[in-house]
């Protein structure tokens, strides 16, 4: 996630991503939902595209857990290439050095099924916007495409942010209120799927019926493990393939969100014994009588839609 939008600081000098506790609970989601795609393709024929940071934490899960073997890393940083080079973890990542806006245009689309996401740590931009065109005007069928940005605006400044981020992509009539707190998550994923259509109508318009491209939302996170965070994104696929679409029934899996609710990751603080024993009485049929002392039974239901995911950190020594 090393895709910055604003000039800064990489945020892998500071964050670690492989132990951020949602946005571990996250990328293993996102890892179990795409088992699906194996309709439309075994994982030999798909490829994954992200940006890895030093700790390629969604590439090393995607490698081992789906066999993925073919992966593309792009790193904004390019003055610690030797940094990025010496982590890499599997000699199948190639290595792009550079903005995602000059470097996903010379990808060779269409040669792969494509997992792609673009997980920024800057707000949504007109650089961001652009990267969704490139992507969803090459990329193939029965590929997923998800976006992560940063939702998180300082009080009072939130629009007058948005407008100098997105100039002319602004929407009409929007006011500060609409931006407040988690509404400024619904207003990106807006402007984010209005990129993705407009994109798909340009494409589609050079193909026969049959042939024309369809983009199908499928994930809407919310989380927070300091700034509040979006992830929004979903599967192309083309009208000749809609039954291989139907097939994957990703509507089965809890947390993939169709229409406009958003699954906030929402994770509660819980001591290895205590979560040790929640484990030992899940799944249940009935959440209400699956108990811990001193843990409030909204905290327990909490825990109870995310425990498959739930990460457990420890320390030791290597």
């Amino acid at each position: 996630m090393s895709q910055a939008t604003e000039e800064k600081k990489p945020s892998y000098e500071s964050i670690n991503y492989r132990i951020r506790p949602a946005k571990s609970i996250e990328r293993k989601m996102l890892c179990d939902s795409f088992r699906r795609l194996t309709y439309f393709s075994s994982f030999e024929q798909y490829r994954y595209i992200g940006f890895g940071s030093p700790f390629f934490a969604d590439f090393m899960l995607f490698h081992k857990q789906l066999g993925i073997e073919k992966m593309i890393s792009i790193e904004k940083d390019i003055e610690n290439q030797d940094r990025f080079n010496f982590n890499k973890p599997y000699k199948c990542i190639e290595m792009k050095f550079g903005e995602s806006n000059d470097q996903l245009p010379d990808i060779d689309w269409g040669t792969h099924r494509d997992i792609v996401w673009l997980d920024y740590d800057g707000h949504l931009d007109q650089k961001v916007l652009t990267d969704i065109n490139t992507v969803f005007y090459n990329i193939s069928s029965g590929s997923v495409v998800t976006m992560t940005v940063n939702v998180h605006f300082r009080r009072k400044q939130e629009l007058p942010l948005l407008k100098k981020l997105l100039k002319e992509k602004t929407p009409e009539n929007l006011n500060s209120k609409d931006l407040e707190d988690w509404k400024a998550a619904e207003v990106c994923k807006q402007i984010m799927l209005e990129e993705i259509t407009h994109t798909l109508q340009n494409r589609n318009r050079l193909l026969n019926d049959g042939e024309k491209y369809i983009f199908q939302p499928l994930y809407y996170f919310g989380y927070k493990d300091g700034a509040r965070m979006l992830t929004f994104g979903g599967i192309i696929y083309s009208e000749n393939e809609a039954e291989l679409f139907k097939n994957c029934n990703f509507t089965q899996l809890p947390y993939i969100k169709t229409e406009d609710t958003m699954y906030l990751i929402d994770v509660p603080s819980l001591t290895y014994k205590e979560i040790r024993y929640l484990d030992s009485q899940l799944p249940h049929d009935s959440i209400t009588e699956v108990k811990s002392p001193g843990i409030k039974s909204e905290d327990i239901t909490r825990y109870s839609t995310l425990y498959k995911y739930f990460p457990t950190f420890s320390e030791t020594e290597i």
